[in-house]
């Protein structure tokens, strides 16, 4: 998230959100909604095109894998499936993160108490992150065996990916965190703690 900037009414007016989703936009026009000065896309949507760069780097070295792995083709094919499920959660996640915006701004008198509409909003916004984190996990450990066993001369996109996928995790369970701060108990947190530990050493 790029924190509590303003959504300009002027941007949204001339059709700022009704653009083409962000996998069918120029990597270039995606990188400037990145940059620009509107809170969303922002932190999960890097987080989630991350892992999907790691995955993707895991399926093309388990296609070229096929000589060193019986399982490659059936690797690939993982590789690939979690590429599709994690690819459209960056518009999840700047979607669910406008949510909180609306939620900040425009308190309504029906909440019990002021920050209920917010708390809602940002538990519901804990959900995209968490996961990217689940499916960055699964890639990191994936990109760790294509780097143990796969192509050699695919080793460095190996480790590529799973550094990828490792900062796509941490970075979405970061996310996790800030969005349920104020909810100590949510057993969500626990989960995050459990995906941390379980991200294997990065590949040399």
């Amino acid at each position: 998230m790029k924190g509590d900037g303003e959504v300009g009414g002027g941007s949204e007016a001339s059709g700022r959100y009704s653009e083409p989703g962000y996998l069918d936009l120029p990597l270039r026009a995606f990188l400037g909604l990145l940059a620009d000065d509107q809170p969303a896309p922002a932190g999960g949507a890097a987080a989630a095109l991350g892992v999907a760069l790691a995955a993707s780097l895991c399926a093309m070295t388990a296609r070229l894998s096929g000589r060193q792995l019986p399982e490659a083709a059936e690797l690939a094919a993982e590789a690939g499936r979690l590429a599709d499920l994690v690819a459209p959660l960056a518009q999840a996640d700047a979607e669910a993160y406008r949510a909180v915006i609306a939620a900040r701004r425009r308190p309504t008198a029906a909440q019990a108490e002021p920050g209920a509409a917010l708390a809602v909003a940002l538990s519901d916004a804990a959900d995209v992150p968490l996961r990217v984190a689940e499916i960055g996990a699964q890639v990191a450990a994936l990109a760790t065996r294509l780097a143990a066993r796969g192509n050699p001369n695919l080793h460095g996109d190996a480790v590529t990916a799973a550094l990828l996928a490792e900062a796509g995790t941490r970075s979405a369970c970061a996310l996790v965190r800030i969005n349920l701060s104020g909810a100590e108990s949510d057993e969500r947190l626990a989960r995050v703690a459990c995906l941390l530990a379980a991200i294997p050493p990065a590949p040399a």
